[in-house]
């Protein structure tokens, strides 16, 4: 069986469910293109501005993809065999992850284009609105640890190619550095000049491949100036990360955060082109076996650990938090909520399936090496293997990989510390210059006391802190959507009347119920294997344990905050056939 007639079967599952189950949900949420929508009703140039779905599209995909559709697939392949994550992948975003980013979408727009947690207190109590708050906050904190340091270890150490070529850390770090100045640079043009973004995407784009050819060429080896060795290099980065995170979160939106989310989006797009040219052309054969067995060899159990391992690809809770945050107020028309928000989480999935594609074409004993790489090692190792009928440099290759991986990172990154700091000034009040600067503080202080600490396995080896920190992000990721779902469920529930009423629990509340049981299974292992181990002494001090133990409580009472408001009287009366259009209608109808 080969590559190409995989990644084509999936395209073809989903374009059929966009085609048609996307269409059914369109009808089912009763979108209609006569209802204006906040980002037209609410038009002020900076956070509300409508924009046309072929561009937004792209926007949308590079804040929600991420590093999550090609860290999770890799190691979700390797655990457990490349068909049970194929499967899910497949199955999670067309009935779980496309369902939970559409709905979430028209729930926001429903709602002046309030964020998800506005929601919350609209329809639940006060009390569930600040637990889920916390809980998102705490999520967002696990999101910066997890994605800090699986980049810091991306500016450490060299690969060796199979040609003998050699793609240092340093050089990535050198590409990653030049490429964070050159959105700044291109704000300011696009703020200050007359530029069109036509012509300063024109010229930028290219530049970013320049910074990726000149990092090699003079890397910046931090433990070699430091004379430190790979483990305390990686510390240094992750506080120089962190503090990119601080000031990046409070910088202009126009500086960074779009000019560098618009350059990621071609990121995207190119590493895909690049993954389709070698699928075509390249004949490469699936050589990783399909099923390994029911728990990897490190004993991790496939369920519940492969539905939080693999995220993003499949289903992301985080999605809501942006799509709530900043997509919903460029919408243009209610329908364009199908293909931005189903359409977009469709398109995640095969980004998902092509980077677990990486792992397929890998032979367990000739690549027996590589296979013990981080993720991103593995991304753009197989990213340099699809592009060999191309005749492009190999070191360039593996470099891009790298450095489409590090991109995707930051836009997670500090849009997580932006986002932690709105709800932390929510939860206190802080709303002045002095209360913006401590919530930043807090934000992205706080993963520094994960990140600088030397993490160990059950045997006692000392492990990459991503890793310990991989599982518990997956989990509070998907337990943020099973939440979020739940929220959903309580909305759409209290809202819809008549045949739309009786699928909210089919649509809506199978993929909860699923998503909130594997979650919650996935941090008691967790809890078990530090406070209760089957072999050696038990982790009491594990601060990630007792964290996950805050979070299954807070779980718990928002799951008895969501049943209990689904016992309420419906708000709406009866016999009315649709959702509101907007928080007008919603409050009259009160």
């Amino acid at each position: 069986m080969t590559l190409l007639q995989i990644v084509l079967s999936c395209t073809v599952v989903f374009v059929i469910a966009y085609r048609v189950y996307g269409a059914w949900l369109t009808k089912w949420m009763a979108l209609d293109d006569r209802v204006t929508t906040p980002a037209v009703q609410f038009k002020d140039g900076a956070d509300y501005e409508p924009i046309e779905p072929k561009f937004l599209i792209s926007q949308h995909l590079s804040a929600i993809a991420a590093a999550g559709p090609i860290v999770g697939p890799i190691l979700a392949g390797i655990y457990f065999g490349w068909l049970p994550a194929l499967l899910w992948i497949v199955v999670g975003s067309v009935l779980v992850g496309g369902v939970y980013d559409f709905s979430s979408l028209v729930a926001s727009i429903r709602h002046r284009a309030r964020t998800i947690t506005e929601v919350v207190r609209l329809h639940m109590t006060r009390r569930a609105h600040l637990l889920f708050l916390s809980f998102v906050w705490i999520a967002l904190i696990y999101i910066v640890v997890a994605f800090t340091d699986i980049t810091a270890q991306a500016f450490v150490g060299q690969q060796s190619l199979e040609n003998g070529q050699k793609v240092t850390g340093g050089g990535i770090a050198t590409s990653s550095l030049l490429y964070l100045a050159l959105p700044v640079i291109m704000g300011v043009l696009l703020r200050y000049t007359k530029i069109s973004l036509s012509l300063a995407t024109c010229i930028f784009v290219p530049l970013v491949g320049v910074a990726i050819w000149f990092g090699q060429t003079m890397p910046f080896d931090v433990g070699a100036l430091l004379g430190v060795d790979d483990h305390i290099a990686v510390k240094y980065w992750d506080v120089a990360l962190l503090v990119y995170c601080f000031f990046a979160s409070i910088a202009p939106m126009w500086l960074l955060l779009q000019p560098r989310g618009h350059l990621g989006g071609y990121f995207l797009f190119v590493t895909l082109a690049f993954v389709a040219i070698g699928l075509a052309f390249g004949g490469h054969k699936v050589e990783y076996p399909a099923f390994i067995g029911w728990h990897s060899k490190d004993g991790m159990p496939l369920i519940p650990i492969l539905f939080i391992t693999i995220a993003c690809g499949a289903c992301s809770g985080f999605h809501s938090i942006i799509i709530s945050g900043t997509t919903s107020k460029q919408l243009k028309k209610q329908t364009d909520a199908r293909v931005i928000g189903y359409g977009t989480m469709l398109l995640e999935g095969l980004v998902a399936v092509t980077a677990l594609c990486c792992v397929m074409m890998l032979n367990p004993v000739k690549d027996a090496a590589l296979l013990k790489s981080p993720p991103n090692q593995i991304y753009a190792m197989g990213l340099g293997r699809f592009t060999e009928v191309m005749g492009l440099p190999a070191a360039f290759v593996v470099s891009f990989g790298l450095m489409a991986f590090t991109t995707f990172v930051y836009d997670t990154l500090d849009v997580c510390t932006r986002l932690g700091r709105y709800i932390l000034q929510e939860l206190t009040g802080w709303h002045d210059t002095k209360g913006k600067l401590i919530a930043t503080a807090l934000t992205a202080g706080i993963p520094l006391l994960f990140v600088t600490q030397t993490a160990h396995d059950a045997k006692g080896k000392v492990i990459p802190v991503w890793k310990v920190f991989w599982s518990l992000f997956g989990s509070t990721n998907q337990l943020l959507a099973a939440l979020t779902l739940l929220v959903l469920v309580v909305y759409f529930g209290r809202t819809m009347t008549g045949w739309r009423r009786r699928a909210v629990p089919l649509v809506l509340g199978v993929p909860a119920a699923f998503m909130f049981f594997m979650s919650v299974w996935a941090m008691l292992i967790s809890i078990r294997a530090s406070f209760f181990p089957v072999a050696g002494p038990a982790r009491w001090h594990d601060p990630a344990a007792w964290v996950a133990c805050v979070l299954v409580a807070l779980a718990a009472v928002l799951l008895v905050e969501a049943v209990m408001a689904l016992c309420r009287k419906p708000s709406l009366p009866e016999g009315h056939a649709a959702p509101p259009p907007d928080l007008d209608l919603w409050e009259t109808a009160k």
